[in-house]
C-alpha cells in the first residue's frame, strides 16, 4: 500500500481507503463488516471514512466498537455533518455541528476525529458561521483538518480565502473513469490552495466492476436489486455503457489485473487526489481493490479507455447532486 499526503495536513493516508456508506451498521451483517475492517488493516489501509448519516449513526456506532481495540494513532478516522438524522438535525449551523461533532464522537468512542467535513454546502446558514464554528471544533481538540463534500467551486473559494478561519485540506466529489465532473474546476483549484481530493464512488456504484452484464439482468444481491441502495444505479440500465466496459476488460487483462483495479489505479493516476473510497461487503473485495495502489498506467493505455468510454464519459458539476453518501 502507498500513502499520500492530505492536502496541506500533515496526514498520510493509504491510497485505498474504507468506506461505510450502505454497509456497515446497515445492509452488512456485523461479523462481517468487522472482517472487512480486519483486512483492511491487514491490507495496510489506515484511512477510515464515514458520516452521521450513515444508517442513522450505525455506521459510526459499529465503527467505534470495530476500532476500539486498535491504537488510536494506528489509523486516520473522518467523518462527516449536513444530511438530516432521524432526530431531525441538519444543516451547519454553529449549533448543529456543535452538537454533532459531540455525538459522532460518543458514537466512534473517539476524543477526536483527523478529518471533519461539511458533508454539503448550506445554502441556509451564512458561510462565516459554518467556517468560525468549525474553527472553534478544530481549536477544541475535537478535529484536526477539516474537509468538504460536493462544494461548488465558488464556496470553496470563498472558505479558502477566508481570514481568522481553519482551511480546508480535503474534498470528497464523486470521480470515476465516467463520472469525471471535478476535473471542470474543483480539481483544478485545489491544487492550488492545499486540498487534496478523497474520492467517493471511483467504481461507478459497482458499474465499472463488469458485474453487471449488458442484455442481463442485475446480478442477485448487488445493489441495483436493493431499494434502498439503488438510487444512483440508472447506470445500470445504460446498455451502451454496460458494453463498453466490458471492452474495457480486455484493457484490464492485457494489464494482468481486474476490471476495479483498472478503474481504481485511473482515479489515483491524478496526483491531486490522496486517496480512493471503496465499499466492501466481503473481506475479498478489500483485498482485490487494494491491491490497485502502486498501479501505474502508460499514456496508451488512458487514450485506450477514453477510446472505449467515448461519449459515456459525464462531466456534471456538483451542485447537480441532491443527494448522497
Amino acid at each position: 500500500m502507498r500513502y499520500r499526503q492530505l492536502g496541506s495536513s500533515d496526514l498520510q493516508v493509504s491510497e485505498i481507503s474504507l468506506g461505510s456508506w450502505l454497509t456497515y451498521g446497515g445492509a452488512v451483517e456485523s461479523a462481517q463488516a468487522e472482517a472487512c475492517v480486519a483486512k483492511a488493516f491487514e491490507v495496510g489501509i489506515n484511512f477510515i471514512d464515514t458520516a452521521n448519516v450513515y444508517a442513522g449513526g450505525r455506521s459510526e456506532e459499529f465503527l467505534g466498537q470495530a476500532l476500539a481495540d486498535r491504537p488510536r494513532d494506528s489509523y486516520v478516522l473522518a467523518t462527516k455533518v449536513f444530511f438530516q438524522m432521524p432526530n431531525g438535525d441538519s444543516g451547519l449551523s454553529r449549533a448543529q455541528i456543535l452538537k454533532n461533532i459531540d455525538l459522532s464522537l460518543a458514537r466512534l468512542r473517539t476524543d477526536y476525529v483527523d478529518l471533519y467535513q461539511c458533508h454539503r454546502y448550506d445554502w441556509d446558514t451564512p458561510l462565516e458561521e459554518t467556517m468560525a464554528t468549525l474553527t472553534e471544533v478544530v481549536k477544541s481538540g475535537k478535529a484536526r483538518y477539516l474537509g468538504f463534500s460536493e462544494w461548488p467551486v465558488e464556496q470553496i473559494a470563498e472558505a479558502q480565502e477566508m481570514a481568522g478561519v481553519e482551511h480546508f485540506v480535503s474534498s470528497q466529489p464523486q470521480y470515476s473513469m465516467i463520472w469525471r465532473g471535478p476535473e471542470r474546476d474543483v480539481i483544478p483549484y485545489s491544487r492550488d490552495h492545499g486540498i487534496s481530493q478523497i474520492v467517493w464512488s471511483p467504481l461507478y456504484q459497482g458499474i465499472l466492476t463488469g458485474k453487471y452484464k449488458p442484455g442481463q439482468a442485475p446480478p442477485p444481491g448487488s445493489r441495483a436489486t436493493d431499494e434502498r441502495q439503488n438510487f444512483f444505479m440508472s447506470a445500470a440500465d445504460d446498455q451502451t455503457l454496460l458494453e463498453r466496459v466490458q471492452e474495457l476488460k480486455s484493457v484490464a487483462d492485457g494489464l494482468g489485473v481486474s476490471l476495479a483495479q483498472l478503474a481504481l489505479a485511473w482515479v489515483l493516476r491524478e496526483p491531486n487526489v490522496a486517496s480512493a473510497i471503496i465499499g466492501a461487503s466481503r473481506p475479498q473485495q478489500v483485498e482485490e481493490n487494494a491491491a490497485a495502489s502502486g498501479l501505474e498506467l502508460d499514456a496508451a493505455t488512458l487514450e485506450r479507455i477514453d477510446e472505449i468510454l467515448a461519449d459515456s464519459v459525464r462531466f456534471e458539476p456538483a451542485a447537480s447532486l441532491s443527494l448522497r453518501d
